[in-house]
């Protein structure tokens, strides 16, 4: 139907107990609840929104040059058609080196899954690491935002406690720069419930045992945004000695 409204969706991931907080702020961006799933510690939230449909003019002006260009190509088909046989034989081989790629070129939804965000690339991260307050809400709007893309900065471990009763699993807090406990700046991020082999250490002289003032630089996918304890949950993906 001409009528149906079509929509796009989105997937969230929160700390259970602020589902609320980021309900709020994605309604004030047009999205709907359609979906929330509740686990041991985190929420999975479905959101959806009405897609903005093409103004008519343009509809209409899209499909009026849709046809001019039919009419050219098919008029200029049939022109060629006839010398395609002549040509044919006077033309070289044609090495299968020169041929165009057959790869696609990655789309713009493609290619930004794959795109590590960093201060150099992005100012909202930029903002992010040098903000003094750890609750900030602008905490929670990159986490909405960026949840599930990969961010990498320079940072230090800020603490490092056993998880729960594990003696070989660990809850890190890191922070943006080279002070350690002392980082008084940046988001208190987190990674939650990792032992040291899911941490990736890579580059030269890995350490043989962390502590509190190691410095890495971190890569890390976004999780979420704890509001109640002001942690910013981060997964590993790799840690490179610095």
């Amino acid at each position: 139907m001409a009528d149906e409204i079509k929509y796009e969706y989105k997937t969230v991931q929160t700390v259970r107990g602020t589902d609320g907080l980021v309900i709020s702020k994605m309604r004030k961006d047009g999205w709907e609840v359609v979906e929330q799933s509740q686990g041991a510690l985190r929420s999975t939230l479905t959101f959806r929104r009405p897609k903005k449909p093409l103004p008519w003019p343009l509809v209409g002006a899209g499909a009026a040059v849709l046809a001019i260009i039919a009419i050219v190509i098919g008029t200029a088909a049939a022109l060629s058609d006839g010398d395609e046989q002549k040509d044919e034989a006077a033309k070289p081989a044609v090495d299968a080196s020169d041929k165009p790629s057959a790869t696609p070129t990655p789309t713009a939804a493609e290619r930004a899954a794959v795109e590590v965000i960093t201060p150099e690339n992005n100012s909202e991260l930029a903002a992010l690491l040098k903000a003094s307050d750890t609750c900030d809400e602008a905490n929670a709007d990159f986490a909405i935002k960026y949840a599930g893309r990969t961010i990498a900065f320079n940072g230090s471990i800020v603490n490092m406690a056993p998880h729960g009763d594990y003696e070989t699993r660990y809850d890190f807090l890191l922070g943006p720069g080279d002070n350690g406990s002392n980082t008084t700046v940046g988001p208190a991020f987190q990674y939650e419930d990792v032992n040291v082999a899911e941490l990736s250490l890579t580059g030269k002289d890995v350490p043989a045992a962390l502590g509190v003032g190691d410095k890495f630089r971190f890569v890390a996918q976004v999780v979420d945004f704890n509001a109640v304890q002001c942690l910013f949950h981060l997964d590993p993906v790799s840690t490179e000695t610095r």
